[in-house]
């Protein structure tokens, strides 16, 4: 019997959750007889390359699956309702959404039916009918099957505008032993097919404008954290090589959320939504700070600080660097001060060249000082307050805003208390690094 395509879209909405492409999830909250309505129909939010925060349908074809990935809640082994929406029906569902300017784009996944090809094959029908058919040039995020043909991902490329492959674990053990019906071979072929599209399509639009566009927003991928014993260095190291040897647009990392019943995963502990957190900072100081994954860890230290973001913690372990005169620094010394980020480095160069900056004009330009103050100078002279120790710096950066020392007036940041785990005891001195590396 076939379910109305509300319940199939309830069903596949929700399954669709734990892909993390996206932005944000669907809210839970009816609207029945009142204004608007956010009920948890697969309505979520990314970023177009100007800016803009486009809404998408976000929805798996099916949740039927051949697979039994010990940490999916698809896997064939899980007693869910299995549901399966026709090319026609899920075209004709996006569609519908965007005439009534819920969405303006959709985010396509699925289980795997049948076999890769034919799961392939039926989202690429999907595809197909919104742009052919009903000329839809909204924006589409389709994440291709491992394992499919090589052909099928090309005619994925040419019809959404990213398309994503789930590398899903850090080291090819913990796939093998997690997901063993997905090879690593059959992720990184993909990938490495994508990235030789998208450059041979660059090439090809340079010489004429108007020829058809491959994956023209880029590629992304996925990890599991929390689930596997892989350490923040090895995701980083990883993640590196990724941006460096596929040109992805973005990692994105899911802490792992307990919906598998086996033995081989972890059990009682709570999700590691912070553990996440940190792993983005560190993923922004790789994309956009001109790290590298071994600056920001190591095998002697391989775990991100949960007290204190990745770039602080550099400053740190490398306190030799600091602190920096601010009206002589080039614009890659500003990017490495905690605190500064490349809008505030770029204001800091153009405002100098009138003058020499003080602390006053870096607060004027919303440079985060509760950071930066510790670890650089104005015409040589230190903020009042601030002493150049590292245990002195290391208290002051961890602690709550009304203990800052006297003469530091900056403004509160909320703490997001949903996200961070209330703040541990300060230690004594920065764990890891003794005296003799400063």
């Amino acid at each position: 019997m076939s379910l109305p395509t509300q319940e199939k879209l309830q069903i596949l909405s929700d399954s669709a959750k734990y892909d993390v492409a996206c932005t944000s999830s669907g809210l839970d909250r009816g609207g029945e007889g009142k204004l608007g309505n956010t009920v948890a129909s697969g309505i979520c939010h990314s970023f177009a390359a100007d800016g803009r925060c486009i809404s998408l349908l976000k929805v798996l074809l099916s949740n039927s699956c051949v697979y039994d990935c010990k940490y999916c809640m698809n896997r064939r082994s899980n007693d869910v309702p299995r549901v399966t929406f026709t090319p026609r029906e899920l075209a004709e569902l996006t569609i519908a959404f965007y005439r009534r300017n819920y969405i303006e784009g959709l985010f396509l996944s699925s289980g795997v039916l049948r076999n890769p090809d034919y799961t392939m094959e039926q989202m690429c029908g999907v595809l197909q009918l919104l742009r052919e058919e009903y000329r839809f040039r909204g924006y589409i995020h389709a994440k291709t099957i491992p394992g499919a043909s090589l052909e099928l991902v090309t005619r994925l490329g040419s019809l959404a505008d990213r398309i994503s492959v789930n590398l899903e674990f850090p080291s090819e053990a913990s796939l093998q032993l997690l997901a063993p019906d997905k090879p690593k071979r059959s992720i990184l072929r993909p990938m490495g097919l994508i990235r030789d599209q998208i450059e041979g399509n660059r090439t090809d639009l340079a010489v004429y404008r108007h020829a058809p566009q491959f994956a023209p927003a880029g590629q992304s991928t996925q990890m599991i954290i929390g689930a596997t014993p892989d350490s923040d260095f090895q995701i980083m190291r990883l993640a590196e090589s990724l941006y460096k040897k596929y040109t992805l647009k973005r990692v994105f990392y899911s802490a792992y959320i307990p919906v598998g019943g086996s033995d081989l995963l972890p059990a009682g502990q709570p999700v590691p939504l912070l553990r996440e957190h940190r792993l983005y900072q560190a993923d922004f100081l790789l994309r956009y700070y001109g790290f590298s994954a071994g600056e920001i860890l190591s095998e002697q230290s391989p775990s991100l600080d949960p007290l204190l973001d990745p770039k602080c913690h550099w400053a740190l372990r490398n306190l030799h660097c600091f602190p920096i005169e601010i009206n002589r620094a080039d614009l890659e010394t500003l990017l490495r001060i905690p605190g500064i980020g490349p809008t505030g480095a770029r204001k800091i160069v153009t405002a100098r060249k009138s003058g020499a900056l003080r602390f006053e004009d870096l607060r004027k330009m919303r440079i985060v000082l509760r950071r930066a103050a510790y670890f650089i100078t104005c015409s040589g002279k230190y903020m009042p307050g601030i002493r150049f120790e590292q245990d002195f710096i290391y208290h002051n950066l961890v602690a709550d805003t009304s203990r800052q020392p006297s003469g530091l007036s900056f403004a509160p940041i909320p703490e997001q208390l949903t996200l961070f785990s209330p703040a541990a005891p300060v230690p004594a001195a920065l764990p890891g690094f003794g005296r003799e590396a400063v």
